[in-house]
Order: structure tokens, then C-alpha cells, then sequence
């Protein structure tokens, strides 16, 4: 067991490049994009039905069971053996998709799965526990972006060999096997890190660091450029730290550890939820990602349904690498572009929100497949362009262990959202929807998000402009008053 607990290397480079090896190939799965052909077609002999109704709502069930106790459990054990876990979740998945048959089989392979998205919060949690602050944003850029290069590298590998080489399906979920089980195999040779971000955290003179807090800003989004967060102070960062250590200090302490965190989770959540701002987009992150979430879950269904893969040519593979390129792209543009987004942020989120219904009708209107895959690379690109501009908006001021706590709690708040959307309107026990109706109700749905952040924005950009037109007023009537500030720092409300 020795070669758990004892690091090969003190360096950060060691631990980032075998992270960076598990990341790549944990996610070079090339049977993903074809899933539904494979479960459709002779291998499996499932119906449309039986897929969407009763095998892929397990995933959705078994994400949110596991989510809050593997969040707890990945920081109390460090990190490590939920990456260990995770690998054997892969392993598993993959096996029983192979050698498996019916519906009960596939519903475990969609718990296995599941447990496979909950410890993926391990993988991006790791890097703080065993990588010194200055090289948390260029260590989280390589893991983050490694783990895209994967994904689509292994979307372009599958369309290649099912359009050009005419492989089976089986051999391509052979392919992901392998590469998952290197994955695992990488994740043994992880170091064991000796601190966690709250279970084994340092003492709060040593955890104190600006650039500790400011790794918090870069961690979630590697493409954005320095410029994006220019419109923030970051001066608050050292404080909100401070102050965080001081009302830790200053309350009664529990003895128990466990109950100490929890209680430290809590008032960090009350205080961090009590910003309007960073209220309002949590909201957005919730609602989205649980919509997008459904989408990636049931959108090859809906390819099956307008254009059946036993009588059709399937580019499942090409779209997803063009959707993830377009999507990286537009996330790493956002860097570039200079909007003052505490006026406009919550406009952009109601435009772009018009956006993705809009994409969403045109896939349920539509007979054309290549119409519906249009509206699918129009819908991943501006959600991850959106999800991007929320990340920073949220994790500007927050400290890494609070963004953290904030990412965990958004995380399942969208998970509870999307078990609520998959019980009324996908499960056999509700509404049962065909997969052609689903993508009418989930284009109403995004409609519905634009329609409140439409609201909202109105709101915002009406106070703001009375704010100043009150300030110009005062200014005019006393020279010696300060000239008013700008509308972003007028609607700003409390800084974390």
C-alpha cells in the first residue's frame, strides 16, 4: 500500500501529468457518440421507448443520490481513491454495455454511470490539495483542457472509423474499454495528497494567500483572457479570505470536525447566497445546466427518431467534435470582449437563453436532420459560451473553497431541477413523452428562463439609468459633489 500514501515526486509537474493522462484517457470514449445506434441496433435490440423512458432516467436518479455524499466523501478520504473510484466506475460501465443485454442490465449501467459523473468532481478538486497556489491556473488550464482535446479527438476517431472503415459499434465501445482501463491504471500513480480544501485543511494563517483566492477566478474557465476580469476589483479577494478566517475564529467552535465544516458550509452559503447578484446567476446556472444536461441526454434519440441509424448515415461523431470546438471557441472569445457585465450580464443570459429555445424548436420542428444538427451546435456553443461568463461572474470574488462550496451546491440545485423535468415529462410514471414531443417541451422551457432574465435585465438597465440621472442631477445643482460612478458599480450590491 506504500505506493498510495508516499508521492514519486515533490514536483508539481509529476501529479499534473498523470492527472492530465487520466483525464485524456477517461474521456477518449468513442463509443459515446454513437450510443444510441449501438443500443438500437442488433447488439442490444432495444426499443426508443425502453431507452428513453426506462433505462437513461436511471442516470439522471443515481447522479443525484450520489452527488452530496461523494462531495463530502472526495474532500474527507483526499481526493485520490474517488479518482480510484471512478476509474472502476468506467471499467464497469463499459464491461456491462458490452457483454450486457436488457433493460435491467442498461438501468445498472446507467447507475455505474452515474456514479461515474458524481466523482468527477475529484478530477478538478485534486490539483489544490497537492499543487502550490502559483500554479493553480496554469495546472487547472492543462486538466480542463485536456480532457476537451479527449473528447473531441475521440468524436473525430469514431466517425472516421464508422464512415470510412465501417467498424461496428461493439469494437468501438471495445476502444473505450481499453481507454478507460489505462485511465484507472493512471489514477494508481496519482500521489496521495496530505491536505484537503476543509476536512485537512491547513490553518488559516497558512491557507491566507492572495493567490491561493485568486486561483478561484481562473480555475473554472483556462480560455478566458486577463482582460475579462479588469472590470472587478480584485482587491476584495485577500479580505473576503480574512474575513472568512475571522468569523471561524470568532464563533463557538464545535469539537467534532465533521460538524464544524458543516456548520462553516452553511454560514459560507447564507453569506455567500445573500448577493442578489451572484444569487441571480447561480439561478441562471441551475436552470441551464439542468436543461443542457437533459438535452446531451436524450438529443441522439431524437437524431434516431428523424433519421433511423439502420437505414441512415450517422454523423454523431462529427457533430459533437464541431459542437465542443464551436462551444471551446466561444468560451475562449469571451475573453476577449469587453462588456460591462454586472449591466448587461443578465440581457446577455436572456438573449442567449432566446437563443437556445429557439435552436431547441427548430430540432423539434424540423424534418431535416441536418437542420437539427445546425440547431444542436447552435445550442452546445452558446451554452458553454454562457456557462463560461456565469463561472467567472460567480467565482470572481470567492475564494477557492467557497467557489467550491457554491460550484457543489449549483451543481445539485440543477440536478434536483432535472430529476423534477425527467419525472413529469420522461419517466413511464409521468407523462412518458415520445422523444419528438420532449424537444417542444424543452425549448418552452428555455423560453421561459429568457422570458424571467428578460425581465430582470430591464429592471437592472432601468435603475441604472435613473441612478445616474438622479447623480447628474445632484452634480449640476452642487459642483462640489463627486462625479457619479458608473452604472456597473451602482448595481454592483454587496461584493462577496
Amino acid at each position: 500500500m506504500g505506493c498510495f500514501r508516499t508521492p514519486p515526486s515533490h514536483s508539481w509537474i509529476y501529479p499534473t501529468v498523470v492527472l492530465c493522462l487520466f483525464g485524456f484517457f477517461s474521456m477518449m470514449r468513442p463509443s459515446e457518440p454513437f450510443l444510441i445506434p449501438y443500443l438500437s441496433g442488433p447488439d442490444k435490440n432495444l426499443t426508443s421507448a425502453e431507452i428513453t423512458n426506462e433505462i437513461f432516467p436511471v442516470w439522471t436518479y443515481s447522479y443525484l443520490v450520489l452527488l452530496l455524499p461523494v462531495f463530502i466523501l472526495t474532500d474527507y478520504v483526499l481526493y485520490k481513491p474517488v479518482i480510484i473510484l471512478q476509474g472502476i466506475s468506467f471499467i464497469i460501465t463499459w464491461l456491462l454495455l458490452l457483454f450486457g443485454q436488457g433493460v435491467k442490465t442498461m438501468q445498472v449501467v446507467e447507475f455505474f454511470y452515474g456514479m461515474v459523473t458524481a466523482t468527477e468532481v475529484a478530477y478538478y478538486a485534486y490539483i489544490y490539495s497537492v499543487v502550490s497556489p502559483e500554479h493553480y491556473q496554469k495546472v487547472s488550464g492543462y486538466c480542463r483542457s485536456i480532457t476537451l482535446v479527449a473528447y473531441t479527438a475521440a468524436s473525430v476517431l469514431a466517425q472516421l472509423l464508422v464512415s470510412l472503415a465501417s467498424l461496428s459499434y461493439f469494437y468501438l465501445n471495445v476502444i473505450s474499454l481499453v481507454s478507460v482501463s489505462i485511465a484507472f491504471l493512471f489514477s494508481l500513480f496519482l500521489p496521495m495528497p496530505q491536505k484537503s480544501m476543509f476536512f485537512h485543511a491547513k490553518p488559516s494563517k497558512e491557507v491566507e494567500k492572495p493567490s491561493y483566492t485568486n486561483a478561484a477566478l481562473d480555475e473554472p474557465h483556462e480560455g478566458e483572457a486577463a482582460g475579462c476580469g479588469e472590470e472587478k476589483p480584485t482587491s476584495v479577494i485577500p479580505t473576503m479570505s480574512r474575513n472568512l478566517d475571522d468569523g471561524w475564529l470568532s464563533s463557538p467552535r464545535p469539537k467534532n470536525v465533521a460538524l464544524r465544516v458543516f456548520v462553516q458550509w452553511f454560514q459560507d452559503l447564507k453569506e455567500c447566497y445573500s448577493s442578489k447578484r451572484l444569487f441571480y446567476w447561480s439561478l441562471w446556472w441551475a436552470f441551464s445546466t439542468a436543461g443542457f444536461n437533459q438535452i446531451l441526454n436524450y438529443v441522439q434519440l431524437l437524431w434516431d427518431y428523424k433519421a433511423p441509424s439502420q437505414s441512415s448515415s450517422v454523423y454523431n461523431g462529427a457533430v459533437e467534435a464541431i459542437a465542443t470546438f464551436g462551444g471551446a471557441v466561444a468560451a475562449f472569445a469571451v475573453g476577449y470582449v469587453k462588456v460591462n457585465w454586472d449591466l448587461l450580464g443578465e440581457l446577455a443570459l436572456a438573449i442567449f437563453s432566446v437563443v437556445n429555445a429557439g435552436s431547441l424548436f427548430l430540432m423539434h420542428y424540423t424534418t431535416n436532420i441536418w437542420a437539427c444538427y445546425a440547431g444542436y451546435l447552435i445550442f452546445k456553443s452558446s451554452y458553454m459560451l454562457l456557462i463560461t461568463i456565469a463561472v467567472f461572474q460567480i467565482a470572481v470574488n470567492l475564494s477557492v473553497e467557497r467557489y467550491a462550496l457554491v460550484f457543489g451546491i449549483n451543481t445539485f440545485i440543477a440536478l434536483v431541477i432535472q430529476t423534477i423535468i425527467t419525472v413529469i415529462v420522461v419517466d413511464q410514471r409521468g407523462l412518458n413523452l415520445p422523444i419528438s414531443i420532449q424537444f417542444l417541451v424543452y425549448g418552452s422551457y428555455f423560453a421561459v428562463i429568457a422570458g424571467i432574465f428578460l425581465m430582470r435585465s430591464i429592471y437592472i438597465i432601468y435603475a441604472a439609468k435613473c441612478q445616474k440621472k438622479m447623480q447628474s442631477s445632484a452634480t449640476s445643482q452642487n459642483p462640489y459633489v463627486p462625479h457619479p460612478e458608473e452604472p456597473g458599480d451602482v448595481i454592483m450590491g454587496t461584493k462577496l
